[in-house]
């Protein structure tokens, strides 16, 4: 990937703000309600969602396609009503994101399988 890949990518998040606002927008869809969204410096893995409702985002994701980053989203804040990844989980995940396994592919980074991964 070269440096300008990387660039438009951010230019297409805008910033965090803009990140922060896809979480809102999904979070009303999705009708669940974080008690605390953060997006911060993660080492391992992209989000985690904790059970008392503090959803964390990786900053990295905002150097990610907005795709990949907005199945991030939805996958954590579905956490909030399904703390595991069950068939129902991903029925719902399908639901809401019919091409998810495509998008969680997308990462420019390293990938879910390598190292990186989704709680």
């Amino acid at each position: 990937m070269t440096g300008s890949d990387k660039t438009s990518k951010i230019e297409e998040w805008g910033d965090a703000d803009h990140f922060r606002s896809k979480v809102a927008y999904w979070a009303e869809k999705m009708r669940v309600e974080p008690k605390r969204v953060s997006l911060r410096p993660m080492t391992t893995k992209w989000a985690s969602c904790s059970t008392n409702g503090l959803v964390s985002f990786s900053t990295q994701l905002l150097n990610e396609s907005p795709e990949f980053g907005e199945y991030v989203i939805v996958h954590e804040l579905l956490h909030l009503k399904i703390p595991n990844h069950s068939k129902l989980f991903k029925s719902i995940l399908t639901a809401h994101l019919p091409d998810w396994k495509e998008r969680a592919g997308l990462t420019a980074g390293r990938s879910l399988d390598e190292g990186m991964e989704l709680r």
